[in-house]
């Protein structure tokens, strides 16, 4: 169910501070070279509302819960105002990582995708490999985004442990899959603990994975779960870690996920937040990116240039603006 914490304004209030935008990508990630965006100004500050295109208005109803809250009702107080982030390395050619890095500064952690349709077990190694060259002391992680079986992500991730794994995320899309990879790894002796990602923000009951005892730790993204207050209740009714993450947002999108980040009582791990740094350009001329390997807190206000210069084609935006129409009458109803 869509979160309901704020309540959800007016159609037309949304509509007059809706931006459509389309942001360039510097690498290709999910398939995807160019981000497409509705940013929406609100007396609060500016939400985010990017649902990729593939999904539903039922589920895309929670992206505008977690916009609305950010526009209309803001944040929870901080309990910090530095938020340490790892890198994100696409499932790019092992050749292309240095540059993919480089990108991102100093960094102490790195997600690397890994099970990209068309690609090998050769190249995700090939590729881990060559980021644990470049960074020899960072944690690595890797995010399957639910690409393998369970038998081929038990050999995948034996394979890839010998850099050393933090975690693997979402190595096979179903509950029941994590927990028999889980076991399957733990009786073999192998040392990656298993996160859930889609487990939990795609699920209509997103605590099945903790009493499942499907998963070492959860990743919490704020827009599909319906916003910060929403995350931080299921985070706490999971009792288990949580890593943050972001879902290729603009800067304003990012602050929400910092939002999240800041105010859990628990940060073990660097959040997936770093994301900012594969687009080409942004819509802040402040950008939420890290610095020595962290965010430090503060707003993102999208910038009325920006917005003119990267807006979206007519019909893109007519596209976007029906969408919300008919997400905003979902969640209203």
């Amino acid at each position: 169910m869509p979160a309901r914490d704020a309540q959800i304004p007016p159609l037309d209030e949304l509509l007059a501070g809706a931006h459509v935008v389309s942001l360039p990508m510097r690498v290709k990630f999910r398939g995807i070279m160019e981000r497409e965006s509705l940013l929406l100004q609100g007396p609060a500050g500016w939400g985010e509302f990017c649902p990729f295109p593939e999904y539903g208005d039922a589920e895309a109803s929670r992206w505008l819960a977690a916009a609305v809250e950010a526009g209309w009702q803001g944040f929870p107080e901080p309990l910090r105002s530095r938020i340490p982030v790892n890198a994100t390395v696409p499932a790019v050619p092992a050749a292309q990582v240095p540059d993919v890095l480089a990108r991102f500064g100093r960094v102490d952690a790195v997600k690397i995708k890994v099970a990209e349709r068309g690609q090998t077990l050769d190249d995700d190694a090939a590729r881990v490999a060559a980021v644990r060259s470049a960074l020899p002391d960072a944690a690595l992680r890797v995010d399957a985004n639910g690409g393998w079986d369970a038998p081929a992500a038990v050999t995948a991730l034996t394979r890839l442990s010998d850099v050393g794994l933090e975690y693997a995320e979402q190595p096979v899309p179903t509950i029941d899959g994590l927990a028999e990879v889980r076991a399957r790894l733990r009786d073999a002796g192998t040392p990656v603990p298993v996160a859930a990602d889609e487990s939990v923000r795609k699920e209509d009951d997103p605590l099945k994975v903790a009493r499942a005892g499907a998963a070492d730790l959860i990743v919490v993204k704020v827009a599909p779960l319906g916003g910060v207050r929403r995350a931080l209740d299921i985070v706490a009714q999971a009792g288990l870690p949580a890593v943050v993450s972001s879902a290729l947002d603009t800067s304003v999108g990012i602050r929400a996920g910092l939002a999240l980040a800041a105010s859990l009582p628990d940060l073990p791990y660097a959040c997936g937040l770093g994301t900012v740094s594969l687009f080409a350009s942004d819509i802040t001329r402040d950008p939420l990116t890290a610095d020595d390997g962290a965010i430090t807190l503060r707003d993102a206000a999208a910038d009325p240039g920006l917005l003119e210069q990267y807006k979206a084609a007519p019909e893109r935006r007519d596209w976007w603006l029906e969408r919300l129409r008919r997400v905003h009458a979902h969640l209203t109803r």
